[in-house]
Formats: C-alpha cells, structure tokens, sequence
C-alpha cells in the first residue's frame, strides 16, 4: 500500500488509524488505495500493537430474558458504530437462586471494559475489576465510585401503587417477591420494600398471603397466583413487580372465569414489548435508552481515557391500558 501511494509505511498506518500528521489529500490518497487493494486491518494485529482489543465485555445474569436481550440489542449497536465489538457473558447457573461468578480468564487481554447489567457484583469481582485496570458501567445495581445507568425503581413502584389506589382499590396484592439469596436480586428487593412503602403511605391493605413469591416469567407469574385468585379472600388489584409477571396473572384470571378489569385490575412495571397488545397498564421505562446510554459511557471512558463515575437515571412513565379500572 505505501508503495502503490508512494508515501512511508509509518504515513500508512497513521492515515488508516486516523491520526494526526497527515494531511487529507493524502489521507484520502491512502484510503482510495486501500479500498482499491481491499485492504482489512487485523484485529488481532491491531490488538497486538495497541493493547486493546476493541471488545467490550457485557454480563447478564438471564440472557434469554427479554428484558436482558434489549439492553445487549441497545449496546451492542452502540458499540458496533464505533468500532467495538461486544463478547457476551451468561452467569445463569442450574439454578435461580444461584450464578457463575466473573473470573480473569473471561476478562484478562480479551476485553477493553465492562457492562454489567443488573448483577450485584461481589467483592471479589470488584478488586478483580479493578486490579485489571478496567473501565466498569453497571445498569441498574450500582457499584459504588463506578458509572451507573439506572430507573428509579422505587418511584416505578410507588407510581404503579397510586394508580391503583386513585382507582378507589385499598386491597391490593403483590407478585414479585423473591427468596434473599436469589443472585439477580436488586430490583425485586428495592420494588417490593417500595410497594409496601406505598401500601402504609397511601392507607391501603396487603395480607401476608397477598405478597407471592415467582421467578419473573409469566409461566411462574399464571401458577404462583392461580390459589389467591380462586380464594374467598382476595385482593382487587394486584402490582406485579414486572409485565411478564402481570401477563401471567392475568392468563391465570382468565382461566378461572374472572374479568379484567372488572373482577380484578393489573398493573406492571416495564413496557413489554407484547404489553400493548394485551392493554395492559404499565409504568414504562426505556430499556433500549439504558443500554444506549451506558454504551456511550463507557465508549467515552475508552476513547478518551476518561474516568466515569456518572449516575444516569431514566425516567418512567405511567401508561393506562385496559387491564386497570375503577373498583366496582
């Protein structure tokens, strides 16, 4: 290429990384002659040369779930603009309860940074983290003096509560719960300790029995709800802790012979990509903007060596559907 230019190999290589001391006649000179030879860089030669490897590492504990795969969509483009790459992760295990754990044979000379999406990262993953020296972007369970992008889950909930407590309900239950050593254990914890917040400020009732337990999918959400819903006592609107959760309830309600939302309102929390079809009512959060948005900040963090500690959060949004209504 320098010889069919007629310029030094050294102006080559500035040309095509795009550095300065070159000027754009050339610039464009060198460019034309390597589309014209179909000249593709190595990576693994770049890498080699640079120490980077353009390859962002992001983990999740749930890659199947629809929730994790639109942050890795949303990320994975981002990156992809501008030259990087995204290895994926998946520290889902045998079981819900429990989760493979990062190692340095994952990151170590394979990544340039990582986005850890909603894992509460151990200790040990912290100093490993650290001690290789690279930039970390959490979405949803911070890390702290790290970049985090985040919802206001609580401010999710109790908006999701008083939407059902303007409709005139006061017994209102609640699915989502979750056992303490559940690994992905962030956002249930903070929106069901933020739903029985709501349930005391607002002046409402939630029984004991009235709080379920369910691993997240609507499969979970139409069993772990089917007993309560058949019962004399029962509420007349239950939250579920996300919409995958609520479609569940409501399949589980359909069955028995109840109207929604007649015999019993549902609300969500998410915007499921199925949620409106359905009709039903949700408070919405961006997921793709999240994974957009904790993308560029660690982008900025390897363009230009800058040290992120930032805390975006996102705003929610109440969207009333037909699977909510007035108490009769």
């Amino acid at each position: 290429m320098a010889r069919v230019a007629g310029v030094s190999v050294a102006t080559v290589s500035r040309a095509l990384r795009g550095l300065d001391r070159v000027s754009p006649q050339t610039r464009e000179k060198v460019l034309r002659v390597a589309e014209d030879l179909h000249y593709v860089a190595s990576p693994t030669a770049t890498s080699l040369a640079s120490g980077r490897t353009r390859v962002v590492a992001v983990v999740a504990p749930f890659l199947t779930r629809w929730f994790f795969a639109t942050l890795v969509s949303a990320i994975e483009k981002s990156l992809r603009a501008q030259g990087h790459h995204v290895i994926l992760f998946d520290l889902e295990d045998e079981t819900y309860d429990q989760r493979l754990t990062l190692t340095q044979n994952m990151l170590w000379k394979r990544v340039d940074g990582i986005i850890m999406l909603n894992v509460p990262m151990t200790d040990e993953e912290v100093d490993l983290v650290e001690r290789l020296g690279l930039p970390l972007v959490t979405i949803g369970s911070p890390v702290p003096g790290r970049a985090c992008v985040r919802i206001d889950d609580r401010l999710a909930m109790r908006t999701a509560v008083e939407h059902l407590a303007g409709l005139g309900h006061t017994r209102i239950g609640y699915i989502g719960s979750v056992p303490a050593n559940v690994a992905h254990i962030q956002t249930p914890q903070d929106r069901l300790e933020a739903f029985k917040a709501s349930v005391v400020e607002f002046g409402l009732t939630c029984e004991p029995a009235w709080i379920l337990n369910s691993d997240w999918t609507a499969e979970a959400a139409a069993q772990d709800s089917r007993d309560l819903l058949r019962g004399d006592d029962r509420p007349t609107a239950i939250v579920a802790a996300s919409d995958e959760m609520a479609i569940g309830v409501r399949e589980s309600a359909r069955r028995l012979g109840m109207a929604v939302p007649g015999d019993l309102s549902i609300i969500g929390i998410d915007d499921y990509l199925l949620s409106g079809v359905l009709g039903l009512t949700t408070v919405r959060q961006d997921v793709a903007g999240q994974g957009h948005a904790a993308a560029e900040l660690l982008l900025r963090a390897l363009l230009h060596d800058d040290t992120i500690t930032d805390e975006v959060v996102l705003p929610t949004e109440l969207i009333v559907r037909e699977s909510t209504g007035p108490l009769s």
